[in-house]
């Protein structure tokens, strides 16, 4: 399709293809039971003329058939006519120095009837709600100067919860590239285990400061906050970071060290300016603040190298180093305190000082003596990133989770981190 369409086009013009596409299974689970299941396969392509620092774009649905090119030829007619009318772009950066790339990562992901057999049989007796959705993701770019970027990749991720009556639940999922029965069983059954907690009556808790463990899902909540600004170039130009302090040399804890690491994940190593991402951006290193994402935009405007980050400049395959604290050990080393299975509802109470605010949600327990003593209601926390992962971060655990984003808006995202818990010294709940 860029061929033909590139032999059509005149002097000056530039043409961009973005395609994204997949053929995903797709199973929502209510009761232990199949509640919805389906199946599919969709392409969309997106065509963006360059003239004269101009610029006009349009995405289309397309079939795959050769009767796609009676609406492409339309789509970049009607994006020629658009671009006399339009005003120059100061702030417009393409590649034009073309880099091909390609790859493929083969996964291992279960027929959507087995996997259904599987998780049925295995909820028996538990309320599981849940939703599935696996298969393979595409993306391709394409552009008018010879570039060809091919990005292809098995994944499935299934989000799911145990619920028991009223607010009781505990959520939990399970995502990656090859899918595994045994560990999907484990996960049930460690679920089950923190659902059996919730027979103890709950434990009321006054605000105030506690040793509080974070599981991985709860730090994916934290750091998901963090990259609305945190990493970008453009907020650090503006001074509208969270991470600003950081900026002027405050650090978090030397065991905390962030990167955006492309190579082996969900996410594409290009991006949608032609631009090829490099396999890792280190982002805090050693509790440091380090390189920043730079999308081709903010290249341009504030003059510094681009390193293919996309529009929003958050990171889309976020990596934090591992610690040293056994994950069957978290709940010794915990001692007496709050584990926390999730948060919710976060927002800056002060963005510039990177103070955070946020609920408790599902699974939180209180611990004594290293063992689940009864569950906790939800409750509200209000502390400094720069406390939480700075001054109170006791250890972060070895093992880490894969998490993807379970959005499925328009399509499946390609977002994802890879995380470990956190053991707080403190953490401070407001009621």
């Amino acid at each position: 399709m860029a061929d033909r369409l590139g032999r059509g086009l005149r002097a000056g013009e530039v043409l961009l293809c973005n395609l994204g596409a997949e053929r995903s299974d797709f199973v929502r689970f209510n009761q232990g039971r199949v509640r919805q299941a389906g199946s599919v396969e969709q392409r969309s392509l997106s065509l963006r003329l360059v003239r004269d620092r101009r610029q006009a774009a349009a995405s289309v649905e397309i079939a795959g058939t050769k009767e796609d090119d009676a609406l492409l030829d339309s789509t970049l007619a009607r994006l020629r006519d658009a671009l006399e009318g339009l005003p120059e772009d100061p702030w417009l950066l393409i590649n034009e120095a073309p880099q091909s790339t390609s790859s493929e990562r083969r996964g291992v992901l279960a027929p959507a009837q087995s996997l259904v057999e599987y998780v049925t049989g295995e909820a028996q007796g538990h309320d599981l709600v849940g939703f599935y959705a696996g298969g393979t993701i595409y993306r391709g770019f394409a552009n008018s100067l010879g570039q060809r970027n091919w990005h292809e990749v098995d994944s499935f991720n299934f989000d799911w919860s145990l619920y028991r009556q009223a607010d009781q639940a505990v959520k939990a999922g399970y995502a990656g590239f090859s899918w595994d029965g045994k560990t999907f069983r484990e996960k049930l059954q460690a679920a089950a285990a923190q659902l059996e907690s919730f027979k103890t009556d709950r434990k009321r808790i006054e605000p105030g400061e506690y040793r509080a463990y974070l599981a991985p899902r709860a730090l994916d909540e934290l750091t998901g906050l963090l990259s609305w600004g945190g990493f970008s170039a453009r907020a650090r130009a503006t001074r509208q970071s969270p991470l600003l302090r950081m900026q002027s040399g405050e650090a978090l804890s030397p065991k905390v060290s962030l990167a955006e690491n492309s190579a082996g994940a969900v996410a594409p190593g290009f991006q949608s300016d032609g631009f090829v991402k490099p396999p890792s951006v280190p982002l805090v290193v050693a509790g440091q603040l380090k390189e920043a994402l730079v999308s081709p935009r903010s290249a341009r405007e504030y003059g510094l190298a681009t390193n293919a980050a996309n529009g929003a400049e958050s990171p889309e395959s976020l990596d934090m180093a591992a610690g040293a604290l056994a994950e069957g050990e978290v709940l010794q080393a915990l001692g007496t305190g709050l584990y926390i299975s999730n948060l919710w509802y976060l927002n800056y109470s002060d963005r510039p000082a990177g103070r955070v605010t946020g609920m408790t949600r599902f699974a939180t327990f209180w611990v004594e003596g290293g063992r689940i003593a009864a569950p906790v209601g939800p409750m509200r926390f209000d502390d400094s990133i720069y406390r939480m992962l700075g001054e109170n971060l006791v250890e972060l655990t070895r093992e880490r989770e894969m998490l993807l984003d379970p959005s499925t808006y328009g399509a499946r995202s390609t977002s994802s981190a890879r995380l470990p818990g956190a053991l707080l010294r403190s953490f401070r709940f407001t009621l």
